[in-house]
């Protein structure tokens, strides 16, 4: 694999660090500025919307720049997010410097992806995104629990300052590995990323991505309660099992990399499937301690299996405008997690018990799978349309079927 997407996953380590680290911060947070801490967790939402609104404009809008440019100018914007998040004097200071560090998080996955595919053999895209994806896995488990640290200890500015000089670190790996390759990200402007955007199957790929990771979501918004409630874990155990959530999507992102280049549908519809099984089974995993922790793990390991799948699936369905379906998909991801944590949160609030958000997101996960089988029953019937017209073009010109099947 080229030592260019260290780069990419350098970059990824330090959006993972600071789109997570915000839930450890929030007590210290609104204690410093004075708010209550569901105020201050409307900076989570402000994150969220950045990459939702960002992602696809900000990849429509940078389009016909060169790629190793574009990823430069979407970190040094995460940079300048991160450090008026530092620098924030009020609340309103750093909701602005939030939206503002999620604006480039969702282009820079996308034109990422694109990079790191280009980058490697057809037989080894998916695995090329799987690495990139890396640094988001691994923020879980080294980057956020060390952000929070930092935060307890020397300051919630200094959290921010810390992963402004990740960003730092990103651009200039950005800059020395990254090929200057000549040339737009795509060639057919922001018309031409548009129009590519218009298919069934491109929409149908989207949701299979909100469905599919809405169904992570709706068990890990509530995951401590989870543990804590149903379990029996303390408090103080809760940090350390969402490590071992960090490790297990590690192990899902690697895996399912390395699958779907053998077989990417097998291995998307193999994932939402075991995902299915997980979710479903953790009422009954949440009885005990070590079957508890290991369903953190397998829940991390499940989900992130079909990551690089999905990625790569709209990619391909939105060929004219890879960078912007790829940005577009990581939208997707961010609906999902507001989408998956708002319906795990109905079931706690119906008194459906403190293991129904696993429930809810498994019954989402079968959803998924049902839209990923409907985007393939799509994909089946287009396959047969050219030749089901040359059957009828031959049998309408007689003397000359052979020619025609040709």
């Amino acid at each position: 694999m080229p030592l260019a997407l260290l780069a990419l996953a350098v970059g990824a380590f330090g959006i993972g660090t600071t789109e997570f680290a915000m839930m450890g911060l929030l007590p210290d947070v609104a204690g410093d500025l004075g708010v209550s801490i569901p105020s201050a967790g409307h900076l989570v939402s402000a994150y969220a919307l950045g990459v939702v609104i960002g992602a696809p404009l900000l990849a429509a809008a940078t389009a016909r720049m060169p790629r190793r440019t574009v990823l430069i100018a979407l970190m040094g914007l995460f940079v300048a997010g991160n450090a008026l998040s530092a620098l924030a004097p009020d609340e309103n200071w750093l909701l602005a410097a939030r939206f503002l560090s999620g604006l480039p998080h969702g282009a820079f996955f996308g034109v990422g992806a694109v990079v790191a595919t280009g980058l490697v053999a057809p037989e080894r895209k998916a695995r090329s995104v799987s690495l990139m994806f890396l640094g988001l896995t691994v923020a879980n488990i080294a980057g956020v629990p060390a952000a929070t640290l930092v935060g307890q200890h020397l300051g919630w500015r200094a959290t921010f300052l810390g992963v402004s000089a990740i960003g730092v670190a990103a651009v200039v790996a950005l800059f020395l590995l990254i090929p200057a390759v000549p040339g737009p990200v795509s060639g057919g402007g922001l018309r031409g990323e548009l129009a590519a955007l218009r298919p069934l199957p491109v929409w149908l790929a989207l949701g299979t991505t909100v469905a599919g990771f809405a169904a992570l979501f709706s068990a890990y918004s509530y995951i401590a309660p989870m543990l804590t409630e149903a379990a029996g874990y303390t408090e103080g155990s809760v940090t350390p099992l969402l490590a071992l959530f960090g490790v297990g999507a590690t192990a899902g992102n690697l895996l399912g990399g390395r699958l779907a280049d053998q077989a990417m549908r097998a291995t998307l519809f193999g994932g939402l499937a075991s995902l299915v099984v997980v979710l479903a089974a953790f009422p009954l995993l949440m009885r005990t301690q070590w079957s508890a922790a290991a369903a953190v793990l397998l829940l991390g390991t499940a989900a992130f299996v079909t990551g690089s799948p999905l990625q790569l699936m709209v990619m391909e369905k939105a060929a004219a405008a890879p960078s912007l379906a790829s940005s577009a998909n990581q939208a997707a991801f961010n609906l999902a997690n507001a989408g998956g944590a708002w319906v795990g949160g109905l079931t706690l609030a119906a008194g459906l018990g403190a293991s129904a958000p696993a429930l809810a997101g498994a019954a989402l996960a079968v959803l998924g799978t049902a839209v990923a089988g409907t985007a393939y029953a799509v994909d089946l019937r287009r396959a047969k349309r050219p030749a089901e017209r040359a059957r009828v073009v031959a049998t309408h010109v007689p003397g000359r079927p052979e020619a025609l099947r040709r």
